[in-house]
This record gives structure tokens, C-alpha cells and sequence, in this order.
């Protein structure tokens, strides 16, 4: 079964071409794509394994228009008649969806009607299926799986807001959690690398422009740093996360904001952008800092800072664990970062070698000194393959 797999971020779309062989046991690549920073100035990279590959600017303002430029791209590559079907990531499936899910009218509806919850990413993802349903009609069907389903039996103790009841009742107010697609990955990854560890206490990082932690037992959450919206938890790039619930009204009185003005303040201008006033992405961060800017040296401080909180705080929820997993694109390329987040962690077990964390850039491996108690790995996440499998198994349960 051939598989497009689209990913849809805040201001990227993400697309891989995959075979999935032997049952679903066995998935390969075979072209890939990302279309970045979208907008007018956008930027695409594709690639067909083992053969051509490009990089071009183009004019992208959304991620329809994105959608449309990959079916062109593949149709000019002779890579578009062979799809037997389209997998979408959607971020929050709200109360809704624990499973993926066959796309038509009534799923569309459903995810249009949580997207204010995630404001970034569920209406990106909805204009790309639209956009795929306008090129090739129904001769593909599509799938959609959601971040939200890892986290749909998250225990109620780490899931309840302390609010009135039935206003949570009324309202499906929980604590959703997010990157689900990418936790999977790293939790079903590190079971392959250590299948002598029985059932696995982890605690997984995805960190990149979004940012968030969660913590298992035998593949199962426990409990995640994000929440009822992807706002919640670690300082992100554009994103605050933990922040005094006060905070948001006390800005509306104080600036005259009104509540969208608000959100889009916590969403789009907060986080490491907020702090550094320079920029949103990590490496540009990095780099100033280097020069002595103390704005992009506190942004990163604090960044590592929240983030080795939750890790404390998830040992201790855990009763201890067995790895520390990084993922996303500062977790898996950023070794800096990760030594600031594992310095003076010994007292927990956790002991970095420094020539294995500077070596395992964007490379899947043990970063961990051989004496710590607690194992950490750098563990490039392929949500691609999550998607593909979520879709064979949906299309075989139907018997598409």
C-alpha cells in the first residue's frame, strides 16, 4: 500500500511517500518533502530516494495553496497515480476522536469545531485535506489520526482542571495533551532499541517550535506537560507556556486587549521571541548569545530551566526511569541544549558523555555516560511512520 503522509505544522507542511509492506510490519520511504515557512518567501525541499531532489523558493501563503504544490510536484515526478490513500495528522481531536478515522463531511465538521483550541495547527491541516479532496476527488481515501488520541486515558488525576465540575462537564474541559504522534514514536522506538526493559518508565521531549514532555509506563501516559490547548507547559518559540492564570486577564485590563488579541499574544509573540526580542528558532538564539546578547542567553536559560523541571517533576510522578528521550528538531540536533538541561542531574542519575551528546547530531544514539543510572538517548522522530501505520490499520479495519 502506497501512502501519502502529510504533516501540518504552524508554518510547514511536511510530506513523505510511503510503502507500507509485509502487514504493516515494514515501512519504506520513498520521497519526501518540506515546505517551509510558508508565506511569500516560502521555502521546498523535495527529494525521491535514490534519485532527483530540488530546493526552490516559492509563493505558499497557506497551506492549501502548499497542498496543491505537493500534488503538482508528484504528478510531475510520475509519483501521484500510485497513491492508494492520503494520511493526515491532526493536532486536537478534541473529546471526540481516541482513534484514526476516515476524513468526510462529519469528521471535517468536528475537527472545524475544536479549532480554536489549537489555533495554529487544526485550520492548517483542514485547508491541506480540503486542498487534497479538490485534487484528486475520492480516488484516494483519506485518513486523519490525531495527537490528542495518545493521551485519551491519561489518568484523571493528571487530565482534571480544578474548576467546577460542570463547567468541565459542560464545556469538555480536560487536560488533552499533544504531540502524541511524536511521543509514540519515541516510546515505541526506545521498546525496540531495549526490549529487555520491561515495562518502560520514560520521560520523552518534543522540542522544537512547539515544545512539550510526557511521561509513561509500558507505552502508556501517565501524565504531559501541554493540556487543554497546545499553550500549555514548557516555554516554546513563539508560545509561553506556564504562565499565572491571572496573567491574561490582567494584560486585557491593563492594554485594552480583547481575548483573541490575547491569545494571539500567548500563541505568536511570547516564548523564546518574547524573551529574546530577536527570534523564535534556537540556533539564531545560540548563535547571539555566543556574541554576548543577554536577552538570547536568558531566553535559552529559561527554555532548559522549565524543561529540566518537568523532567524532575516526572521522576518524581514516575517513582524514577529508565531513559530520557529527546526528540524534535532542538532535541535532536541542539547538544547544547541538552547538556543544559542534564547538567547537575547526577543527584537523579543522569550523567551525559559529553562526546557522544555533541556527535549525536540528528543521529539516533545512547548520549548517556555508561555509569548513568537513567539512559538518554537523542531519537530523530519520524511521525511519518506513525501516520502510515495509523492509516493501514484504520483502512484494513474498514476493509478498504
Amino acid at each position: 500500500m502506497r501512502l501519502l503522509c502529510v504533516n501540518c505544522g504552524s508554518s510547514t507542511l511536511k510530506f513523505d511517500l510511503l510503502d507500507v509492506l509485509d502487514g504493516g510490519d515494514e515501512i519504506r520511504r520513498s520521497a519526501s518533502g518540506l515546505l517551509d515557512r510558508l508565506g511569500d518567501d516560502a521555502m521546498l525541499t523535495f527529494s525521491v530516494v535514490g534519485g532527483a531532489s530540488q530546493k526552490k523558493k516559492a509563493a505558499l501563503p497557506d497551506h492549501g495553496i502548499a497542498m496543491r504544490e505537493v500534488l503538482s510536484l508528484l504528478d510531475d515526478h510520475g509519483l501521484l497515480a500510485g497513491i492508494d490513500a492520503l494520511g493526515h495528522r491532526v493536532v486536537h481531536g478534541g473529546p471526540r476522536f481516541h482513534a484514526p478515522v476516515l476524513i468526510d463531511e462529519a469528521v471535517i465538521e468536528a475537527i472545524h469545531a475544536v479549532s480554536e483550541l489549537a489555533p495554529l495547527h487544526n485550520e492548517p491541516a483542514l485547508k491541506a485535506i480540503q486542498a487534497a479532496h479538490d485534487g484528486l476527488g475520492d480516488a484516494a481515501p483519506m485518513v486523519a489520526t490525531f495527537d490528542t488520541a495518545f493521551y485519551a486515558e491519561l489518568p484523571e488525576i493528571a487530565s482534571v482542571y480544578a474548576i467546577p465540575r460542570e463547567l468541565s462537564e459542560k464545556h469538555s474541559i480536560r487536560r488533552y495533551g499533544f504531540h502524541g504522534l511524536a511521543h509514540r514514536y519515541m516510546v515505541q522506538r526506545f521498546r525496540e532499541l531495549k526490549p529487555d526493559v520491561t515495562h518502560p518508565r520514560l520521560v520523552t521531549l518534543q522540542l522544537g517550535n512547539g515544545c512539550s514532555a510526557t511521561a509513561s509506563v509500558d507505552a502508556r501516559p501517565i501524565d504531559t506537560s501541554m493540556g487543554f490547548t497546545p499553550l500549555e507547559g514548557l516555554i516554546m518559540g513563539t508560545r509561553s507556556g506556564d504562565i499565572d492564570p491571572s496573567l491574561p486577564l490582567y494584560l486585557s485590563e491593563k492594554e485594552g486587549l480583547s481575548t483573541a488579541e490575547v491569545a494571539s499574544l500567548l500563541n505568536t509573540r511570547s516564548g523564546l521571541l518574547g524573551l529574546s526580542g530577536r527570534s523564535h528558532d534556537m540556533r539564531d538564539l545560540l548563535a547571539s548569545a555566543k556574541t554576548g546578547d543577554r536577552k538570547s542567553e536568558l531566553a535559552i536559560e529559561a527554555f532548559c530551566y522549565r524543561v529540566k523541571k518537568y523532567v524532575g517533576a516526572y521522576l518524581a510522578a514516575l517513582g524514577g526511569a529508565d531513559a530520557i528521550i529527546f526528540g524534535g528538531g532542538i532535541g535532536e540536533h541542539g547538544a547544547e541544549v541538552r547538556q543544559r538541561i542534564c547538567a547537575r542531574m547526577e543527584w537523579a542519575g543522569i550523567k551525559l558523555d559529553a562526546g557522544r551528546n555533541v556527535a549525536a547530531s540528528g543521529l539516533e544514539a545512547r548520549i548517556s555516560d555508561d555509569s548513568s543510572a537513567v539512559g538518554v538517548w537523542a531519537v530523530p522522530v519520524d511521525e511519518a511512520a506513525v501516520i502510515a501505520r495509523d492509516v493501514f490499520v484504520c483502512l484494513e479495519a474498514q476493509g478498504t
